[in-house]
């Protein structure tokens, strides 16, 4: 998309959020609300319940109208109903540890790691992610959320941190020059890195009052979003929103992500 119409969408944006959105945070990129609602609807899309000013959506599913949309995609993995399509046409880009056997995440079956180890690799990688990149921007996402930065620690040691930094910035660079901003999701321990080597805008963590890494985040970042899980203890949220409430957007999601017709489907914002 024309970066003159990825302007205009983001004059919508703040036409439909004034009273609360910043000032643009680069030229043509718009950062997210600090003080609206966010949920994460990753699982499946719905109508956001009232005051939700921004949302993150899988990159199959439409923006949310007239609100701030994040683009999620899983960067540096397959997602688990993909892998049959990396397998049959692109097999080379999946990791293989030592033993030549495929990385497998172990705790998600069916998601596989990708191959970030060298720069032709990255290249090939990042000329089939680059496409979901402009699909984002066609569709009016404002953002991308590229997931599992940090698949180089679970991958036996064959992935490095530089390498999928050298991947994650290819996306950043190609994001800014269609006008998105870039989310930098978890990963607390890159510190000021997030920024100058992943030339990440803003960061979306989960849990991070539970492991007490809110501030770490805020250190880095001018804008944090908070996602915090109804399977730990309610005094987590609760600790979270009499700590932060109103500094940065914090939600209470379950697990899944569920959509609002799954009896697992929980949602509070504060």
């Amino acid at each position: 998309m024309p970066i003159l119409t990825r302007l205009l969408l983001g004059a919508a944006v703040i036409a439909a959020g004034a009273a609360c959105m910043p000032a643009a945070h680069a030229a043509g990129i718009v950062l997210l609300p600090p003080n609206g609602g966010y949920d994460s609807q990753i699982g499946g899309h719905y109508t956001p319940p009232p005051g939700v000013m921004s949302v993150s959506r899988d990159r199959l599913s439409p923006p949310a109208p007239g609100l701030y949309s994040i683009c999620y995609f899983n960067a540096f993995q397959t997602q688990a109903e993909e892998t049959g399509w990396w397998t049959m046409h692109h097999e080379g880009l999946l990791l293989r540890n030592r033993d030549g056997k495929l990385v497998e995440d172990p705790d998600w079956p069916g998601e596989f790691f990708l191959d970030t180890s060298t720069q032709e690799k990255r290249q090939a990688l990042f000329g089939i992610i680059a496409g979901w990149v402009r699909k984002c921007a066609d569709d009016g996402f404002s953002a991308i959320e590229p997931d599992n930065l940090d698949s180089w620690t679970r991958s036996d040691g064959v992935l490095t941190l530089q390498n999928n930094l050298a991947m994650v910035r290819l996306l950043s660079d190609l994001a800014h020059e269609l006008g998105l901003a870039v989310a930098q999701k978890n990963n607390v321990e890159l510190g000021s890195e997030g920024k100058t080597l992943g030339g990440f805008d803003f960061a979306i963590a989960e849990e991070c009052e539970l492991y007490n890494e809110c501030e770490d985040y805020r250190r880095v970042h001018e804008l944090v979003i908070e996602i915090e899980y109804t399977d730990n203890d309610p005094a987590v949220f609760e600790r979270a929103c009499a700590a932060r409430a109103g500094r940065h957007p914090i939600v209470l999601r379950d697990r899944m992500l569920s959509t609002p017709d799954s009896p697992d489907y929980r949602f509070r914002m504060c």
